[in-house]
């Protein structure tokens, strides 16, 4: 088999994970721990991918730093609760992942979750053993900022060329398209086909098992 690319870059949250509900219920449970209307779900799923300042900015614009602050730390308590971690792989993930491992291909994730979240859903998600390496939004700059990407290749020791950006929104297919990087962009996450069609992802597909023979011919 012949290997198109040597790394293969993943969105989490909509990507591999089906935790749309999960997020906007921690978000709108943020709101009201706060003493604020809580925003509408269709708002929520479109800033998913943000960081959290960044998402909660656009969400409340007229709230100040430390609204946004006492936001951040209020959906973080409810996102990182027991009862959090009950998403789900999408269909196929499993399957798709450990294919793409058994090719040697580095498999990464960069994610507009912070560290601790996704080190928890890593962890009990049975992708651990597969994913070498990954950036979040508290470590570096937010989504559509090409930074995460960048700092994945420098790690790897690769060029934009070498790698693909898979993920379920503007947000992941933009930051592809900022470092010059091929891009997969998934239809069943948090940003529709016609949304995603307007950053002219590289490749669309419906099913996470499509990407296989993207990856390798």
């Amino acid at each position: 088999m012949l290997k198109i690319y040597q790394a293969v870059i993943f969105d989490w949250d909509g990507t591999l994970i089906d935790s749309q509900a999960q997020i906007i219920a921690s978000m709108q449970a943020a709101f009201r721990h706060n003493d604020l209307q809580p925003p509408a779900a269709p708002a929520i799923r479109h800033i998913i991918g943000l960081s959290l300042d960044k998402a909660i900015s656009i969400l409340a614009p007229e709230l100040d730093y430390d609204r946004i602050d006492s936001l951040i730390d209020a959906y973080r308590s409810k996102a990182l609760s027991a009862s959090s971690h009950t998403n789900e792989l999408f269909e196929g993930v499993q399957s798709c992942l450990a294919f793409l491992h058994q090719q040697d291909l580095h498999l990464a994730v960069a994610t507009g979750k912070g560290r601790k979240g996704l080190d928890l859903a890593l962890a009990s998600s049975g992708l651990l053993d597969y994913v070498t390496m990954s950036r979040c939004a508290d470590e570096t700059r937010s989504k559509p900022h090409p930074q995460m990407l960048d700092e994945i290749l420098t790690d790897l020791n690769l060029q934009p060329s070498q790698a693909i950006m898979v993920g379920d929104t503007t947000y992941d297919i933009d930051m592809a398209n900022n470092i010059g990087m091929d891009s997969v962009a998934v239809t069943y996450g948090m940003h529709d086909e016609t949304v995603l069609r307007k950053s002219n992802p590289t490749h669309l597909i419906n099913d996470i098992t499509q990407l296989k023979s993207l990856i390798v011919k």
